[in-house]
């Protein structure tokens, strides 16, 4: 049987006397598109880089595809894509040569992907050949994305990776994460503010609260059963906002 791709036991995790994650467990199965939300400073950042082995936790276990991500593995690692809500990029190169450093550490970089989404993204020759550093913050977080699709990851990490782009530029990349990205059978994890973005995307919804995640499942049935829930007291469907505010207040 195949490990599913993350599996979180207990996980704790606190700054000071503050508690961010609370015995904490969730488990992402293969194939599986979720937008994760949660109120301002829920720990939905915390959450993903300690699942994804960027910081390490008080207690509790994390494993990618049955491996603990303390010492995953080269392979396993180059399974996962991720998209950081601050890009990280290396200033100091220019997309070309951060591409170029990138892809010696992947062995499935896709060298076609990367140029059609490069052309695609505004990345003309001129660009291409910029410092980072010179760059925008939308033109960052465009090039960040491209560096998380560019090895066809198994699992895709995305912590509000449309925060910087314009409406256009968030049509794009919803575009090719539906049309390609998901079509692909790829696992993704989805953060964003943007609930009408999520609901262009996520099959699946998860609200963080308290530390642990408090609601899970498919968007559409948790719609489903809140419209049951409050029958004859609201009118109309509910919105995925009107959950949101139910579920995390």
């Amino acid at each position: 049987m195949t490990a599913s791709p993350i599996q979180m036991r207990g996980v704790a995790m606190r700054f000071g006397s503050k508690t961010v994650l609370d015995g904490l467990d969730w488990e992402v199965r293969r194939g599986q598109v979720i937008g994760l939300l949660g109120r301002n400073g829920a720990g939905k950042s915390t959450l993903m880089e300690c699942m994804l082995g960027l910081r390490e936790t008080d207690a509790g276990s994390v494993t990618l595809f049955g491996e603990p991500v303390a010492s995953l593995s080269d392979a396993s690692r180059a399974r996962v894509g991720y998209v950081p809500q601050k890009s990280d990029l290396f200033e100091w190169m220019t997309p070309l040569q951060m591409l170029d450093y990138f892809k010696a550490l992947y062995p499935r970089w896709n060298d076609e992907r990367v140029e059609l989404l490069l052309a695609r993204w505004g990345f003309d020759q001129l660009m291409r050949n910029k410092p980072i550093s010179r760059l925008s913050g939308g033109e960052k977080q465009r090039l960040s994305i491209i560096r998380a699709l560019a090895h066809d990851p198994e699992l895709l990490v995305l912590d509000e990776p449309v925060s910087a782009l314009d409406p256009a530029g968030r049509r794009a990349f919803l575009s090719e994460l539906i049309d390609d990205v998901i079509e692909r059978g790829t696992t993704v994890l989805f953060s964003t503010h943007i609930l009408t973005d999520l609901e262009r995307v996520a099959l699946d919804v998860a609200f963080l609260k308290d530390g642990r995640i408090v609601l899970q499942g498919p968007l559409d049935d948790l719609l489903e059963d809140a419209q049951r829930k409050h029958a004859g007291v609201r009118a109309g469907p509910p919105t995925l906002e009107e959950l949101f505010l139910e579920v995390t207040r």
